[in-house]
């Protein structure tokens, strides 16, 4: 009962979030708005006024060197020469005006709302490590079980080492325990992070292409920086008949399946999550866009657009702890793969 209630409490949040009356609702702004990332982090908005905090724009120009200012500048149009272009191509994004007048994209380093959310949900996985060696520091786990959340910790942290680390990778599991469970735990943690619709949570950080990119980069070099002789002895000299080495259709197929299976890693992730959270927004729109169809109209499908929220609600949840077990999934088998015959 606790659980619903909570579950209730978090959709409201997220109408409370989304802009009141229908005429007001750009299906397009609305739904980028939220997946998309920006140079503030939005929280509501108050009679048609938006409550945003502002975040740090950390840009260099190659004309004018390094400039550092608050995104709220930007709010006013332009700011030092700089200002967020509404432009096809860099649309969102901070340019500056280039000799003959065109759109100049500057080096951007800028905390952005991804990378704030990120920073912020990278320390509370920190935290929540810590606080879990601080149980095991103050008891003998040999002696004792560990209780609440230290417990909850263990079962989770033996669930990936046992189920999928060792049972992949075979005897030398250990080794690349500390990277799986890590990339476990840091997805798990921002995928439950971005279903939160008030801050500091919603930051659509594992539904945005570049962290998925480099999740999957950092699987592609461990499997590949620490495969054995056996493994690139099965990607350039197979065990298949001598012409198809020879010509060489088996070696260019493994070349080229070593980039497809980061390439899956990426697009599976950043797929499902960001599919899960349009799929959401898209039932909470329902009750502003229904506003104009009148009263009785308004309340039915409200009433049903709540309780598909709820359970969108629930099956985010569940996606969000099966996304994370798929990606470490993966990652442990394509890394078990690079270490058969030792």
């Amino acid at each position: 009962m606790r659980g619903i209630k909570l579950i209730l409490a978090v959709l409201f949040m997220a109408l409370a979030s989304a802009p009141l009356g229908a005429e007001e609702l750009d299906m397009n702004e609305y739904l980028f708005g939220h997946v998309g990332d920006s140079y503030e982090w939005h929280i509501t908005t108050v009679k048609g006024h938006p409550v945003s905090i502002p975040l740090p724009v950390i840009v260099r120009s190659k004309t004018s060197g390094w400039h550092v200012f608050s995104s709220k500048h930007l709010e006013e149009g332009e700011h030092e020469g700089f200002y967020i272009s509404a432009s096809e191509k860099y649309s969102g994004k901070i340019v500056e005006r280039g000799p003959s007048g065109e759109e100049v994209r500057p080096l951007d380093l800028s905390i952005t709302k991804n990378v704030a959310g990120l920073m912020f949900n990278s320390a509370l996985l920190v935290l929540l490590v810590l606080l879990t060696a601080r149980w095991y520091k103050k008891h003998d786990a040999r002696e004792e079980a560990p209780t609440g959340f230290a417990g909850v910790m263990e079962m989770m942290i033996t669930m990936v080492e046992d189920d999928i680390i060792k049972e992949c990778i075979g005897k030398e599991y250990k080794r690349y325990s500390p990277y799986l469970l890590t990339a476990f735990f840091f997805i798990f943690i921002n995928n439950l992070m971005g279903i939160v619709p008030f801050f500091p949570g919603g930051a659509n950080i594992t539904g945005n292409i570049a962290i998925t990119f480099v999740l999957a980069m950092c699987t592609f070099f461990a499997v590949n920086l620490f495969g054995n002789k056996h493994y690139y002895k099965e990607i350039f000299w197979p065990d298949v008949p001598l012409f198809l080495k020879v010509i060489p259709l088996m070696p260019v197929i493994e070349i080229i399946g070593l980039f497809t299976k980061p390439f899956s890693l990426m697009i599976r992730l950043f797929a499902n999550i960001l599919a899960g959270h349009v799929m959401l927004l898209g039932v909470v729109a329902v009750v502003f866009l229904t506003a104009k169809l009148g009263v009785g109209m308004n309340a039915g499908l409200s009433a049903i657009s709540v309780l598909f929220g709820v359970f969108l609600d629930v099956l985010e949840l569940l996606v969000a702890f099966l996304q994370a077990y798929v990606f470490t999934m993966l990652s442990a088998v394509f890394i078990g793969l690079s270490r058969q015959g030792d």
